[in-house]
């Protein structure tokens, strides 16, 4: 069901969308949530060794359908940040830039992260004139033997070719959104090439590039999504030098470079110090995920971390409301886990440090 945009209301800052108030950590979320992540489609083109949808179906395939995308944005009209993507790739979507615009309408920030294989000028376009705040390519290598080795098909130049035809378009007609940045899959094997992957983003005219730590599967790991292939908690003294060459290469070419969840690059590699660092996580009290098919996840992160959805499913948003949901007895549960010494599973190996 469709309904006229909402006047918006106060707005949060979109920045601080993974943090909660201190006062309202119970197993009853206070506050609604300030940003949503919508997985537009779990289908996808490519085959990544450190994704486990190339491995197992995770879901029905499915497109989320419009009907069930405006059910879920207009319980929370005044909605500060919507992320849409999940595991599959956005752009294979035909119903995209009129989801941004109708997000827009209601004033939220809107991005989604892509792999760049289908950014053609009339995409880019499209994308654009939506009102996209932030288009997020995860190249993850600098060369095409890399990019073969660690997504599975042969992309890369078409990848460099569409990103930097879309820069130039950007900068030919004067436009700032939405911004677009390069995001790298820490791994073993792409580490070292850090610092011609910054040569990469200044060449195709991007300014921002991300180290995303990898999640991986503690037990039956699958892929290259596997303890031994992470450089979270195990940066060598060589990795580390790739990774400062990176930087200082990057503030040399006036490219802004970090990593996910706010934080700088070798931060994020490293253990977080607490005892439980899961139950630093304020997610469960800021951020819902619905996949394609409408179920409920407490994160994106979930899917990486543990097999079955069915352990961290909290919901059905095409049964229940979002209210419902929100704090029904599945997410009080997890709520509590969260700050106990048994955490869910899918929590026990986050860091904590991810995308905002």
């Amino acid at each position: 069901m469709t309904t006229s945009p909402a006047q918006p209301g106060p707005r949060v800052d979109p920045r601080r969308c993974h943090e909660a108030a201190e006062d309202g950590l119970g197993p009853i979320a206070r506050h609604r949530p300030v940003c949503l992540y919508l997985e537009t489609t779990n289908r996808c083109n490519l085959l990544c060794t450190s994704c486990p949808r190339t491995y197992e179906t995770l879901e029905p395939p499915a497109d989320l359908s419009w009907e069930l995308f405006t059910r879920i944005v207009d319980q929370i009209p005044d909605i500060a940040r919507v992320v849409l993507h999940g595991v599959g790739e956005p752009m294979l979507v035909k119903d995209l830039p009129r989801m941004i615009r109708y997000l827009k309408d209601r004033g939220a920030y809107v991005l989604f992260n892509t792999n760049g294989t289908l950014l053609t000028a009339r995409k880019g376009r499209a994308l654009a004139d939506a009102g996209l705040d932030e288009l997020r390519v995860s190249l993850d290598a600098a060369d095409a033997a890399t990019f073969l080795l660690v997504r599975g098909k042969d992309y890369f130049h078409r990848i460099v070719r569409n990103v930097r035809a879309f820069t130039a378009a950007q900068a030919r007609e004067g436009h700032d959104r939405p911004r677009v940045s390069l995001w790298l899959t820490g791994l073993k094997e792409t580490v070292a090439q850090l610092p011609a992957f910054v040569r990469v983003a200044d060449d195709i005219g991007v300014k921002e590039v991300y180290l995303q730590r990898m999640v991986f599967f503690d037990q039956e790991a699958i892929g290259l999504a596997r303890p031994d292939q992470a450089l979270f908690e195990r940066l060598t003294r060589e990795e580390a030098g790739h990774l400062a060459a990176a930087e200082a290469l990057a503030a040399s070419l006036g490219i802004t470079f970090n990593a996910s969840g706010a934080t700088d690059p070798e931060t994020s590699l490293q253990k977080a110090g607490e005892a439980s660092p899961w139950s630093l996580c304020r997610r469960p009290w800021t951020v819902m995920y619905f996949t394609a098919n409408g179920r409920a996840l407490p994160c994106c992160i979930a899917p990486f971390s543990q097999r079955g959805y069915q352990n961290y499913t909290l919901g059905d948003a095409t049964q229940e409301t979002l209210r419902e949901i929100w704090n029904g007895a599945p997410y009080q549960a997890f709520r509590a886990a969260l700050h106990s010494d048994a955490p869910p599973s899918s929590c026990a190996n986050c860091g904590l440090r991810w995308s905002l």
